[in-house]
């Protein structure tokens, strides 16, 4: 029976009496196994993180462990309180794909014991090579279906379902962070699908298991100290309705607070952001007075929070924390700054719309 990678770390442990941990190549956690209680910082950082941090992967990487076809032993660093480990390289046709790393700090692994360990470093290699290559793959036909070429869209569609890849109707998912956070592949479901775009990511996924699995891309993404911002629409029903899915998922995302998951059927106005560019949308709902307003953010915030709240004096000014004839005030200088009237309907619609809108324009 063919062992998958969480036995083959478990029997690579038995085998050398030692806490293992496999890593890919950009040292994402895969897999782990215990052996006694012997921990240090590195590991547990790892396991809990699910990732290295770029100061280890560095330190380690300066011991030619890339390139390295046979065992490689990382003397400890007492200063950091690191202890001595045995990096075994996982590769498959002379690519590293990952590496099983072992606590060894009194070197009780010998060098024949380490060789006898390789085959089961070559068996994962051979299975990390064939889920990357699987990945990858998907991955690209991801991409394509968000291609502005319809002829793209329509082979790559063809292609994921000629696989068997997709289970419609499908959630599209958009994950914004400030810069593209690695996402570690291994701790996803095999029916998520993903690809970055647009220097965001974009996740396909199953309807009935949306909501957990997005959880857990969005956590992924946030264990490396990344604020994410989250924007989703669902239901796709064919892959033919993914490109406009995204195109969708992705207005949410822009306008999700760190942190926060938004739906497209959550929007409201905020939908317009999809009909046109940020420069026609700021033509179409600014007028010269809302531009001046908002340059005075206490006067465009006193006069958002009396619009979303239907002209309600008190509420507006408890919400605000001023006294009433400090709002009277405020009101009586909006409305002298924009020409807008905030007893007429629809200058109100108006204004009520340029602040909406404004802070999602660039």
């Amino acid at each position: 029976m063919a062992l998958d990678l969480q036995e083959i770390v478990e029997q690579a442990a038995d085998l050398l009496g030692a806490p293992a941990t496999l890593e890919d190549r950009d040292f994402h956690l895969v897999a782990y196994a215990a052996h006694g209680d012997t921990i240090d910082p590195v590991r547990m950082d790892s396991i809990l993180h699910r990732r290295a941090t770029g100061a280890v992967r560095a330190r380690f990487e300066r011991h030619g462990i890339a390139r390295a076809t046979g065992p490689v032993r990382i003397p400890a660093d007492a200063a950091l309180g690191q202890l001595a480990r045995l990096c075994l390289p996982v590769r498959w046709n002379n690519v590293t794909y990952g590496y099983l790393w072992l606590l060894d700090d009194r070197q009780r692994i010998t060098d024949p014991q380490a060789a006898r360990a390789m085959p089961l470093c070559e068996r994962a290699g051979l299975l990390m090579a064939r889920q990357a290559r699987e990945r990858d793959d998907l991955s690209w036909k991801v991409a394509d279906l968000l291609s502005t070429h319809p002829d793209v869209r329509t082979q790559a569609a063809d292609d994921l379902t000629d696989a068997g890849a997709v289970e419609t109707p499908l959630t599209v998912a958009v994950l914004r962070t400030p810069s593209p956070e690695p996402l570690n592949p291994w701790l996803l479901p095999h029916s998520v699908l993903a690809t970055v775009w647009q220097r965001d990511h974009v996740l396909l996924l199953p309807v009935g298991n949306a909501p957990a699995a997005l959880t857990r891309a969005r956590r992924l993404l946030e264990e490396r100290n990344a604020p994410v911002q989250t924007g989703v629409h669902s239901p796709c029903p064919t892959l033919d309705d993914v490109h406009e899915g995204w195109l969708r998922a992705r207005v949410a995302a822009r306008t999700a607070a760190p942190g926060e998951t938004r739906d497209w059927t959550s929007l409201g106005v905020l939908r317009l952001l999809r009909t046109a560019g940020d420069e026609a949308l700021a033509q179409t709902t600014q007028t010269p007075g809302t531009e001046r307003l908002l340059q005075h953010e206490d006067l465009a915030t006193t006069a958002r929070t009396y619009l979303d709240l239907a002209g309600n004096v008190q509420r507006t000014a408890k919400t605000l924390n001023i006294h009433r004839q400090t709002l009277y005030h405020r009101l009586r200088r909006i409305e002298e700054l924009t020409s807008l009237s905030l007893t007429e309907g629809q200058d109100r619609l108006t204004l009520h719309l340029a602040l909406t809108i404004a802070p999602h324009l660039a």
